[in-house]
């Protein structure tokens, strides 16, 4: 059957608003059993590799399916269970962004939304979880990315996920989605108030900075990705909410994949530069998550930490994302209602 049936709702049950937060994902388990299909989802998908099928799947499957589980697998078990989590940090801190926006919504008098959370790559799936929220009577969905800077890579993989789901539909609920929101003002705001936090827990300031984003291959950039620019938007409007002049703040690119050329400056290379330059302290951030991950957690705290120090450097701090900041929450939910407009008032209380 090409279009899944529809699920019964009774006649008289009223059309609901829903909201699904998507996050990029993470395997079930900081095994490489359980790494290894999270990987070939990911790396699978076209948004996130631009090489043609036919020249991508015999390395994908023949080489890299076969070495970098295990060695992911490692990394992933040096953060599973850290910060309060449990399991994956990833998928707490979604599954807490998603409680907690539906009691903010409710004071703000949106008590019949329903809100529900994805993973892109592993479970809970998109397509599920639309389901479940169709089965309870949502009409009306609108879809908000957990990436601040819009990406073909992840963004559009995100929308890639919906339309598919969508055409398997019999009856397409309405739909909108969040883009970005690089430079919405609650965002800034939460970001700027989570390094005044930190300046105050440690007594003052680093000598540096160093906003980490995310990084993409140069090409991405260069066939009209907005994804780059944006990440520069938000770090400049980061360091004018700080008052940081030019030279008090960088921002960099991490998690390099593969031999092409990436985005630069490279995270770990410029933090090894400026140890080896005679900076002694440093503080790095990663606006472009959400919640923390293992790019965070592991790639940040850990390894960039250790190269710093390893470089010369004798302090380095990494201040957390925003994950459940009550001010990032009310960001979340303001986002979500500038969205939601025309399909409320609530009715649905």
């Amino acid at each position: 059957m090409r279009f899944a049936p529809e699920p019964s709702l009774a006649t008289n049950s009223p059309a609901r608003t829903a909201i699904l937060l998507c996050n990029l994902g993470t395997p079930n388990a900081p095994t490489a059993a359980a790494v290894r299909p999270y990987l070939a989802q990911f790396l699978s998908d076209p948004r996130v590799v631009e090489i043609p099928k036919i020249a991508w799947l015999p390395i994908l499957h023949g080489l890299i399916l076969r070495l970098r589980p295990k060695a992911s697998a490692a990394k992933y078990a040096q953060v599973w269970d850290k910060a309060g989590a449990t399991g994956s940090p990833l998928l707490h801190w979604t599954r807490q962004q998603a409680g907690l926006l539906r009691g903010w919504l409710s004071q703000a008098g949106a008590s019949g939304i329903l809100v529900e959370y994805a993973m892109r790559y592993g479970q809970p799936s998109i397509a599920s979880q639309l389901d479940a929220l169709k089965a309870q009577g949502a009409q009306r969905i609108l879809i908000v990315p957990l990436y601040p800077q819009y990406s073909g890579t992840t963004t559009a993989s995100v929308c890639d996920a919906v339309y598919a789901w969508a055409g398997r539909q019999r009856h397409i609920p309405e739909l909108r989605f969040v883009q970005r929101y690089h430079d919405h003002p609650g965002y800034i705001a939460a970001l700027a108030a989570s390094v005044r936090q930190h300046w105050q827990a440690q007594g003052g300031r680093a000598e540096k900075l160093v906003m980490s984003f995310h990084g993409v291959p140069e090409r991405t950039r260069t066939l009209g990705d907005p994804y780059v620019d944006e990440c520069l938007h938000t770090g400049k409007l980061l360091a004018q909410a700080l008052q940081l002049p030019p030279e008090q703040y960088l921002i960099t690119f991490q998690s390099r994949f593969g031999k092409a050329k990436w985005v630069e400056p490279y995270t770990q290379p410029s933090l090894e530069a400026l140890a080896s330059s005679g900076t002694r302290s440093v503080e790095v951030i990663c606006p472009g998550f959400a919640s923390d991950c293992i790019e965070t957690l592991e790639e940040i705290q850990l390894e960039v930490r250790d190269a710093f120090i390893a470089a010369g450097g004798k302090a380095f701090s990494y201040i957390p994302c925003l994950n459940d900041r009550p001010d990032w929450m009310n960001a979340l939910r303001d986002l979500s209602l500038q969205h939601l407009q025309g399909w409320l008032p609530l009715s649905e209380n």
